[in-house]
C-alpha cells in the first residue's frame, strides 16, 4: 500500500436503521476481509450474521437488537476493504444514528468488538424501554421541518417528537405508536406527500429512550468502553461538533439516544468546510439521496456493491 493520501474534500457517511436488508453485500461474498470482519463480530455475539444478513428471517434482521451489529459490521467490512484498496482517506466521517458508531470505530476511536458488543446492548436497552409494538417512527416527506415540529405540539394522546432532521423536507417522527399514527394521519391532511411508517422496532432518538440511555451510560462505564481521540475528524449528531475526550464522545453518545439527529445541518457544516463528495460506507443508498436533497452541488457514492465500490474509487483517485 502506498503512503495514505488525506484528501480535503470528501467524507465518508455511515448509515443506521432502514438500511439494512436481506442480501446485503452480497457482491463481497469472496472478499476475505469481509467475511472475517463477520466472523469477527459473530464471534462477538455467538451469531452467524453473515447467514443472518443473506437469508434473514426478515423480522430477525429488523429486530434492533440485531440490526445494529449487523450495520455495524457490514460498514467496518466495507471500511477495511476501502483501506485495503486505496491509500486515499476522507477528511471527515460522520455516522447517521447507529452509523455513529460505524464512524467511530472506523475513526480509530473504538475498538471494532467493543462496538459490537456495545451496540447489541443499545439495541437491548432500547427495546426494554419501549416494548416492540409500542414504539414507532415514521418519515414525512414533502412538508418543512417546522412544520412536523408544529404538528407534532398538536398531538396530545401521547408522546410524538421531530427526532430525524434528514433533509429540508424529510423529517422523521418517534413516540408511542397510536401517537405516531396520528401524527402521520394529520400530516397528510396538512399537505404531507407521504407519511411513511419505517422498518423499526423502537422509536429512536425520542424522550421514551431515556431508560436505555440510563442503561448505555452505565454499562459503558461498567464495561470501561474506551473512546480514543478520532484519527480522522468526526461530527456527533447531537451538536453537530468533533470531540476528542472519552468524557465529551461518552456524553455525545448517551443524548443521541434521546435528543434529535441533526443531520441536515452536520451535512451543511461539512459543505462550509470544503467537503463537496460524500461516500456512503454501508449497505444503501439512503444518505446519498438526502445529502443530494441537502445541497445538490455536492456528489454522492455508494459503497453498496462491488461495482460501485470500484466506481467511487476510480472518481476519487
Amino acid at each position: 500500500m502506498n503512503e495514505v493520501i488525506m484528501k480535503s474534500n470528501f467524507a465518508f457517511v455511515f448509515p443506521g436503521q432502514g438500511s439494512q436488508k436481506i442480501g446485503m453485500l452480497k457482491t463481497f461474498e469472496q472478499e476475505s476481509l469481509v467475511r472475517q470482519c463477520f466472523e469477527e463480530a459473530s464471534d462477538v455475539l455467538g451469531q452467524n450474521l453473515w447467514d443472518l444478513c443473506q437469508n434473514g428471517p426478515e423480522d430477525t434482521l429488523n429486530d434492533t437488537q440485531w440490526t445494529q451489529p449487523l450495520l455495524l459490521t457490514a460498514s467496518v467490512a466495507l471500511w477495511r476493504l476501502w483501506q485495503e484498496h486505496t491509500s486515499l482517506r476522507p477528511r471527515f466521517m460522520i455516522g447517521h444514528s447507529l452509523g455513529e458508531y460505524s464512524a467511530l470505530v472506523c475513526a480509530g476511536s473504538l475498538s471494532f468488538s467493543q462496538a459490537v458488543a456495545l451496540v447489541q446492548k443499545r439495541g437491548q436497552f432500547m427495546q426494554a424501554a419501549v416494548p416492540q409494538g409500542q414504539g414507532a417512527m415514521a418519515a414525512i416527506l414533502g412538508m418543512s421541518a417546522s412544520d412536523v415540529v408544529a404538528l407534532c405540539k398538536q398531538i396530545t394522546i401521547g408522546l410524538c417528537e421531530a427526532v430525524n432532521f434528514n433533509s429540508p423536507e424529510q423529517t422523521v417522527v418517534a413516540g408511542e405508536k397510536h401517537a405516531v399514527d396520528a401524527l402521520m394521519s394529520l400530516a397528510k391532511s396538512q399537505g404531507a406527500k407521504r407519511a411513511l411508517a419505517l422498518p423499526v422496532s423502537v422509536p429512536s432518538h425520542c424522550q421514551l429512550m431515556k431508560p436505555a440511555a440510563e442503561q448505555l451510560q452505565h454499562y459503558m462505564q461498567s464495561e470501561a468502553i474506551t473512546l480514543a481521540a478520532p484519527k480522522i475528524t468526526l461530527l456527533h449528531n447531537v451538536d453537530v461538533q468533533a470531540h476528542e475526550t472519552q468524557e465529551a464522545m461518552q456524553t455525545a453518545l448517551v443524548k443521541q439516544l434521546y435528543q434529535p439527529v441533526r443531520w441536515v445541518e452536520s451535512i451543511e457544516a461539512l459543505v462550509k468546510e470544503g467537503i463537496d463528495t460524500f461516500v456512503e460506507c454501508g449497505p444503501g443508498k439512503v444518505l446519498g439521496g438526502l445529502i443530494k436533497r441537502i445541497d445538490g452541488n455536492v456528489q454522492s457514492l455508494s459503497l453498496e456493491t462491488m461495482a460501485l465500490f470500484e466506481e467511487a474509487q476510480n472518481h476519487l483517485s
